[in-house]
């Protein structure tokens, strides 16, 4: 994570102030970006994985809600960018995926940039989430959906089996 995906993810664009991570479950990419911006808020639905981050984060510049991304409990334009990495194929259906999208384009300031990534095929993965939601994301398709969603300067790649993904809030 600290050494290809993030750095693959974010490539080294500025986060600004205040971000968001929209499902940070034990808090592995939490830990790093906690020691990159001022102000981190995790968004967790889990109770159990949001009090142990919260513990273990309390103290330090991340603070830790524990709510539903899909309805995030923040004024509109709070962050300077939003994070989320390999959470959205969790969301059950598409039109979860895509009311998540429209709520991070909400609580974004207008220019902040969304960012992360998600994985989207292959058999290990299929099997890792039987019983588990898995909605995958059609890579190719993503950067219609995030356009749709509010969001420009969009760009989506793909390499092997995880795809990243980058817009800007308009306005």
């Amino acid at each position: 994570m600290e050494d290809e995906l993030l750095p693959w993810a974010l490539d080294a664009f500025d986060l600004g102030t205040d971000v968001i991570e929209i499902g940070p479950g034990y808090g592995v990419v939490s830990d790093l970006l906690g020691a990159r911006v001022g102000s981190l808020t995790c968004v967790e639905l889990d109770g159990a994985l949001a009090r142990s981050l919260s513990r273990r984060t309390a103290g330090t510049n991340v603070k830790v809600i524990r709510a539903d991304a899909v309805r995030l409990p923040f004024p509109d334009k709070s962050f300077s960018a939003a994070l989320c990495f390999t959470v959205l194929h969790h969301i059950p259906g598409p039109l979860q995926q895509d009311r998540l999208l429209a709520e991070v384009a909400r609580v974004l300031r207008p220019g902040g940039t969304f960012a992360g990534t998600d994985s989207f095929s292959g058999f290990l993965f299929r099997m890792i989430h039987t019983g588990d939601n898995l909605t995958l994301i059609e890579p190719r398709m993503f950067s219609q959906r995030l356009q749709s969603a509010g969001f420009t300067g969009i760009a989506v790649d793909q390499r092997a089996c995880v795809f990243r993904f980058r817009g800007r809030r308009s306005g």
